[in-house]
């Protein structure tokens, strides 16, 4: 049974054929159990009200730091760039690495620094990467990289995998958001899927490299390096948290995170996601918000959707979202695989954590909690650009 299983999602995008089984556990999840936690009343947005949300919800910081926005392809290009200038190590999680141009990049340029003695660690998931092994790992331990495959696929393991995309280099600047490294990402969003990541400074750094460590020691490998933890002095305009998330029976910070960008909305929230099926909880406070006169706005995947069967679940939703105010775009020129959060004037969030059953549930994810207003505002105008370019939908009357 497994083995047909593992066939049957492989023959799709294999985060799409994971959304098809979750769905359906979620659903009788639902059916049979109450909310395991719901936001109750507003949560402060205040700089130091929300940072104290933030620590008793998910036990993480705020920390000064830098952060960039990188749209689309733009990521390998900031990539490249930075694998190249390491000097002590290059540690990489990553749900999605399959051959092509895209690969071909950033393992050039992990083989330019692994040959000039920089340290190289590979986590990469089994599911996610089915060929990696084969197509990809050669050339990599050839020239002296160490790649271990995360969590070998078992009737267990099919939907707790690790769908984190971090790099980071020299333990000081980390990367995170939507990609995979596949030829999906290349381009500008209209050729090529539309995805967003982030290059952070800061104590935020640390914690990727935390996140990082939990996979490469499952993965088999040895601890990492004192020298892989640098110290890191506070400086840098954005408050910056990385919120990291695991599988659990009742309740992840996946989804703890989610309620509380959610509930600290008053004025604006802007939402991308890939996958749009969320939690009875999260539904009702998206309609809270909106009833109470909060600008919702929700942009999703159209047909070029990767999973039919998620694209159906999610226009499910339309009425009811509809019904409490919600605003809905459906992106039109290729896949929309983004998952960002625009709060009020200075929060923001990006990272890997979908609106769907197994990212609140099953997935290991991550998110960079962003207080910045200037970094709010321009991923606001890219939010508004690619409504620019989608479709609203029409409720029915």
């Amino acid at each position: 049974m497994i083995n047909r299983t593992v066939r049957a999602l492989r023959a799709q995008s294999c985060a799409a054929a994971l959304v098809i089984l979750a769905l359906g556990a979620s659903c009788k999840k639902e059916r049979e159990e109450p909310l395991a936690v719901e936001i109750h009343g507003d949560v402060p947005l205040d700089r130091d009200g929300f940072a104290n949300a933030l620590f008793q919800s998910v036990n993480v910081d705020f920390a000064p730091g830098t952060v960039e926005r990188l749209d689309n392809g733009a990521v390998f290009d900031t990539l490249v760039a930075e694998i190249g200038r390491a000097k002590r190590s290059i540690n990489f999680s990553m749900y999605i690495w399959e051959n092509g141009e895209a690969s071909r990049r950033v393992t050039a340029a992990l083989i330019a620094r692994a040959t000039a003695g920089v340290t190289c660690r590979l986590s990469i998931d089994s599911l996610g990467s089915s060929k990696f092994e084969e197509q990809v790992s050669p050339a990599l331990v050839a020239a002296g990289c160490e790649v271990r495959m995360f969590r070998p696929i078992t009737a267990d393991s099919v939907t707790t995998r690790n769908h984190r995309k971090l790099a980071i280099i020299d333990g000081t600047v980390a990367i995170t958001g939507g990609f995979g490294v596949r030829d999906d990402w290349m381009g500008d969003g209209v050729t090529g899927w539309r995805d967003t990541s982030v290059k952070f400074t800061g104590r935020a750094v640390r914690a990727a490299q935390q996140a990082f460590a939990e996979s490469w020691q499952e993965s088999g490998g040895v601890l990492l390096p004192a020298s892989d933890f640098p110290a890191i002095s506070d400086a840098g305009p954005a408050r910056l948290a990385l919120v990291t998330s695991t599988a659990s029976p009742h309740l992840t910070r996946a989804e703890r995170l989610q309620q509380l960008l959610i509930g600290a909305a008053h004025e604006r929230l802007w939402i991308t996601t890939a996958y749009f099926a969320p939690s009875k909880g999260i539904r009702q406070l998206l309609a809270r918000k909106a009833k109470g006169g909060v600008d919702v706005r929700l942009l999703v995947p159209d047909e070029h959707d990767d999973s039919k069967v998620a694209l159906k679940a999610q226009r499910l939703l339309y009425d009811e979202l509809a019904a409490a105010g919600v605003k809905v775009w459906e992106y039109q020129p290729s896949m929309v695989h983004a998952k960002t959060m625009v709060v009020d004037g200075s929060l923001s969030t990006v990272g890997s954590i979908n609106l769907d059953p197994l990212s609140l549930n099953r997935l290991d994810e991550d998110a960079l909690v962003i207080d910045d207003a200037e970094f709010a505002t321009g991923l606001a105008t890219a939010f508004a650009a690619d409504c620019g370019k989608a479709i609203q939908v029409v409720p029915k009357r």
